[in-house]
């Protein structure tokens, strides 16, 4: 995925360290079906995803990754999870960890197809199919969040555990 530019002078700096970012996954909806996309740099299957511009508001965020990824015009309408994403590392050896923020978007236009290079390719996928979309349990449960919302954000409130971390041993 293309690194964005704020985050490359970051790099400059920081070398390989830890960086907190702040991403968005954008679920667009498309009567019954749900837009995906299937990355070119790792073959995963997902809903659109990217990291917000230092200033950008993470719905327009959302929106303008939609357009960038796939050259569809889409608006945010709501709000669905926001949770913080366990620690992670690139195969160059940068270190990340991303809040996370789902909004549900409703489709205005436009034609799925790769538009920046990122993806492999694009596609409206029938909800009534998800199961064999190829998304993994992670990228399922925020499209299924998305799809299921109705009235206020879900918030994660309980510190998560992830596998490995000194927290997950400690429980075991």
């Amino acid at each position: 995925m293309a690194t964005p530019d704020f985050i490359l002078r970051l790099r400059e700096k920081v070398g390989h360290e830890m960086l907190w970012l702040t991403g968005v996954t954008a679920v667009v909806v498309r009567g019954d079906d749900v837009l995906l996309i299937e990355r070119a740099d790792n073959g995963m299957i997902t809903p659109v995803t990217g990291i917000v511009d230092p200033g950008e508001q993470p719905a327009a965020a959302a929106m303008r990754e939609v357009t960038e990824e796939t050259d569809i015009v889409v608006e945010a309408e709501s709000l669905v999870q926001v949770r913080s994403l366990p620690p992670m590392r690139y195969a160059n050896g940068d270190e990340a960890q991303y809040l996370d923020i789902v909004f549900r978007c409703r489709y205005i236009s436009g034609d799925p197809h790769p538009a920046d290079g990122e993806n492999a390719r694009a596609w409206w996928h029938p909800v009534s199919d998800l199961d064999a979309s190829g998304l993994n349990a992670d990228m399922s449960a925020r499209v299924r969040a998305a799809l299921e919302h109705r009235g206020s954000a879900r918030f994660e409130t309980e510190p998560d555990v992830h596998p490995g971390s000194a927290d997950a041993e400690a429980d075991a």
